[in-house]
């Protein structure tokens, strides 16, 4: 049990400092001596002892100023002669003896219980202490009643040839000698720091609102643990707003009973017999219920909740008087408003006319342009000013006959269109004219329809016989005759420059016939894996 020295740090003479030291024993008992010689001693120093009939040997656990307030606190008088004095410090002749005192009294606890055994005595041997000098031996035992140990003592004087002496300790010091560690995980305060063992009841543990499990309660000593005095004080502070709960509070209800109090919040949870569900008070709400059960009165439910939801249900219109009449001026300047805004639409003209899936005319009047006008067009539309314009070439449409797709995505097809398998085969008239409608136009413009266009065929139930002259697709040549035109008018340079290099290299030239026969002599027979071929003409049979 070291003790912190705070007053460590103050300089003093050893002249002026207090002449008594507080000394450190086996097991942590303590005592004070008297250092008469003004030993220079320092805290953690063996020093050597008077003793009864000898010497002892110890260890200093405090000096200076805190030993005095030691002695304030245990009551002792400084001048007493019951302190005694300091010899020296401890030699290495003295810590050696030491030693082997100590080393004597294992085995001279183990044969004292033997001893104990022999001659039947009810009580426990828990420690032995011998003296430095090894003149006398201490005998810590515990009993529960009074024993006669005289016999005893004789045979320990004759065995181990010491003076004998027997000390009774209670259950709490003998934990403390022994030491250990307690349930909150720390070392125990009674091997620590406690000296002072006050008596422990189960109304600490009642106050503080602690289940009585004894296996929980007790320490290690087998007696209620000394830490439930600790805060003992505290509780009882706490517990004088608490009201005291001798009966059930008595509501309309049923009898509440007391389940639980939580003194520091001010809290009490009380219970219906036969349920399981418990309903928390304010201290201020028992007192109320308690002042009308004094009076024979009972109160309508426990919680304060509770009372409020059944005035509601009792006195429903008074309290919700002032939202309803809200409500009601709201929906009125609702209906104001909707009133005002059909009267401005029916002066403006009145309603708006109905939305349609068709498109309103073929003008254009509408955002998708003449995407959806099918008006069969004049076949001499298709000019020298229809070519190339794609306003035209789209307007140059042929109209479908009994053509069965809707209009737009909302509307059903007919089902009158034709099986895709059983369509009728193309109008091969459309290609005989092997482009002849295209040639002309494009002779004097040299524009290209736009891209994409695709010329209509002839579907459903179209009983024409004179074929159209749309083509159905624009042959090769025509194209390439296209594209020289628009490079021609793009880049006439170019394109003279281009036709004067072909005319050169398809020249009949002495140079051109030169370089044709040479290439060709060039070329020789070659096998599949690229050998020539060996002659085998002139090889002996």
């Amino acid at each position: 049990m070291n003790s912190f020295d705070w007053l460590s740090d103050m300089t003093m003479t050893v002249a002026n400092r207090f002449p008594i030291v507080e000394v450190r024993f086996k097991g942590g008992r303590k005592d004070f001596y008297r250092n008469t010689n003004h030993l220079d001693l320092t805290t953690g120093d063996a020093v050597v002892l008077e003793a009864q009939g000898g010497y002892h040997l110890g260890f200093v656990s405090m000096q200076g100023e805190l030993v005095r307030l030691q002695l304030l606190k245990k009551k002792v008088a400084p001048d007493s002669a019951e302190i005694k004095s300091i010899y020296r410090i401890a030699t290495s002749k003295d810590l050696e003896k030491f030693t082997e005192s100590r080393n004597k009294e294992l085995p001279t606890l183990f044969r004292t219980r033997h001893l104990l055994d022999e001659f039947k005595l009810n009580m426990k041997m828990s420690d032995v202490e011998f003296q430095a000098d090894c003149s006398k031996a201490t005998f810590y035992y515990s009993a529960d009643d009074r024993i006669d140990f005289r016999e005893l003592i004789k045979a320990l004087a004759t065995e181990f040839k010491v003076r004998v002496e027997m000390r009774q300790i209670s259950l709490r010091q003998e934990a403390g000698r022994i030491g250990g560690i307690g349930s909150c995980g720390r070392e125990l305060c009674c091997s620590t720091w406690l000296t002072d063992f006050k008596n422990v009841t189960t109304g600490a543990a009642r106050y503080q609102n602690l289940s009585l499990n004894p296996a929980k309660l007790s320490g290690q000593c087998g007696r209620l643990k000394c830490c439930l005095n600790y805060e003992l004080e505290t509780y009882l502070d706490a517990l004088k707003g608490i009201p005291n709960i001798d009966h059930p509070l008595a509501t309309e209800k049923g009898d509440a009973y007391l389940q639980k109090t939580d003194i520091f919040r001010k809290m009490m949870w009380f219970g219906y017999k036969g349920e399981n569900a418990w309903h928390p008070l304010t201290i201020e709400r028992v007192n109320f219920i308690l002042a009308l059960n004094k009076n024979g009165e009972k109160a309508k439910a426990l919680t304060d909740k509770e009372e409020v939801e059944i005035e509601l249900a009792l006195n429903p219109q008074p309290i919700n008087d002032d939202l309803k009449r809200m409500d009601r001026k709201m929906l009125e300047r609702d209906r104001a408003v909707k009133k005002k805004k059909q009267e401005l639409k029916q002066n403006k003209g009145g309603a708006k006319p109905e939305a349609t899936n068709a498109p309103r005319n073929a003008e254009g009047n509408n955002r998708f342009g003449n995407r959806f006008d099918r008006t069969p067009k004049p076949e001499s539309s298709i000019g020298d000013e229809a070519v190339g314009t794609s306003e035209n070439l789209a307007s140059n449409t042929p109209e479908r006959a009994n053509d069965s797709r809707p209009n737009n995505k909302f509307q059903k097809r007919n089902d009158s269109r034709p099986d895709r398998n059983n369509r009728p085969e193309r109008n091969n008239a459309t290609t005989s004219t092997d482009g002849a409608a295209y040639k002309e136009p494009i002779a004097k413009s040299g524009a290209l329809p736009r891209q994409g266009f695709k010329p209509e065929r002839n579907e459903g139930n179209n009983t024409s016989a004179e074929p159209t002259s749309t083509p159905s697709a624009i042959p090769n040549d025509i194209l390439a005759e296209r594209k020289n035109a628009l490079r021609d008018r793009v880049r006439p340079e170019a394109a003279q420059t281009s036709q004067n290099q072909e005319g050169k290299e398809n020249a009949q030239t002495p140079q051109n016939e030169e370089r044709r026969s040479h290439f060709k002599d060039k070329k020789k027979p070659y096998q599949k894996g690229g050998n020539p071929k060996p002659d085998n003409s002139n090889k002996p049979q």
